[in-house]
């Protein structure tokens, strides 16, 4: 019996791409609840692989400055603000509620007041999004080029060379993630820093990152310390917290790069039940395989009948 390859569970996806000699799969665990916002991981990933700058002016919506990932957006720190209500959960570990815009402390005494959870407070959840390098990318299946590949790490890189822009990989990704340069039309996205991983270094965005909100390592490793941070949180009170993204059994087959969440998915902007977009094609090849048999007897037969009937009309 053969194994889908684009559905379940892939516990070695690097060696099914034919790397015989793979060394165990890496990956980003990215921990919201130590984000503070920096974009040093933003910058470091801008600095390393040479990327256009993609937006100096502010939304006017929050302090975020470019909105989402892209072609020239291949880390993006998200600014998300919420109300705090007076009855809702504690301030996450490590994170300070501050006042809503519009309300300034009166006096030293009202710093205390304006963490304490009244009505008008608010918290930022702040999340360094990035490219999941997806067990299951549909986005490499349907690259007709060959420049989407599977790397020996397990991750998932662009080969800009080879990249024809076709755009195939937009719309095949669950997340969103790829995005063609308007400048040229080829494709882009993280790499998870392919060319360090070569030579034995941790991702820019990792090493740069000044709270390990952004942690690096092999991928079974990361998901046990991130269990293990899901407790703890849970412990201090911090009901909310959870992962997203590091089930094997998911819609995906698990992200290589997940994620701890302080809220539903959709608060970050992603969403919650992602599935590989070519989970379905073996069976929509079959139908149509089936399907086109079948035409094929039909017109076989349209020539068939008539040639028996005219035969027999001779005779």
């Amino acid at each position: 019996m053969t194994r889908n390859l684009l559905s379940g569970p892939e516990p070695d996806p690097a060696r099914d791409a034919g790397h015989k000699d793979a060394p165990p799969r890496v990956g980003f665990f990215t921990d919201t609840s130590v984000c503070i916002g920096c974009k040093a991981c933003e910058i470091a990933c801008k600095e390393w692989n040479a990327i256009p700058e993609d937006g100096l002016s502010l939304s006017g919506m929050s302090y975020d400055n470019t909105q989402g990932l892209g072609s020239s957006t291949w880390r993006h720190v998200a600014f998300i603000e919420q109300s705090a209500p007076a009855d809702g959960p504690p301030s996450p570990a490590g994170r300070t509620v501050l006042p809503m815009a519009g309300t300034e402390p009166e006096g030293p005494g009202d710093a205390a007041t304006q963490s304490s959870g009244s009505a008008s407070d608010m918290r930022w959840l702040m999340s360094s999004d990035v490219c999941k390098h997806c067990t299951h990318a549909a986005c490499l299946d349907v690259c007709p080029t060959g420049s989407l590949f599977r790397t020996e790490f397990g991750t998932v890189v662009v080969q800009e060379d080879i990249c024809n822009g076709c755009g195939y990989c937009v719309p095949a990704c669950p997340y969103g993630v790829i995005e063609q340069r308007p400048s040229d039309g080829r494709a882009f996205k993280c790499t998870l820093c392919y060319d360090r991983l070569g030579a034995g270094q941790e991702p820019a965005c990792a090493k740069a990152c000044p709270t390990e909100s952004i942690q690096f390592g092999p991928l079974d490793e990361l998901r046990e310390r991130a269990a293990l941070r899901v407790d703890q949180l849970h412990e201090s009170g911090v009901s909310e917290a959870r992962l997203y993204g590091h089930d094997p059994e998911d819609g995906v087959g698990g992200d290589g790069a997940f994620f701890l969440l302080l809220d539903r998915p959709e608060v970050y902007g992603l969403p919650p039940d992602p599935v590989v977009t070519t989970r379905d094609l073996p069976a929509m090849w079959k139908h149509a395989g089936v399907a086109a048999l079948s035409l094929a007897g039909g017109l076989a037969m349209s020539f068939a009948v008539p040639a028996v009937l005219r035969g027999k009309a001779r005779r």
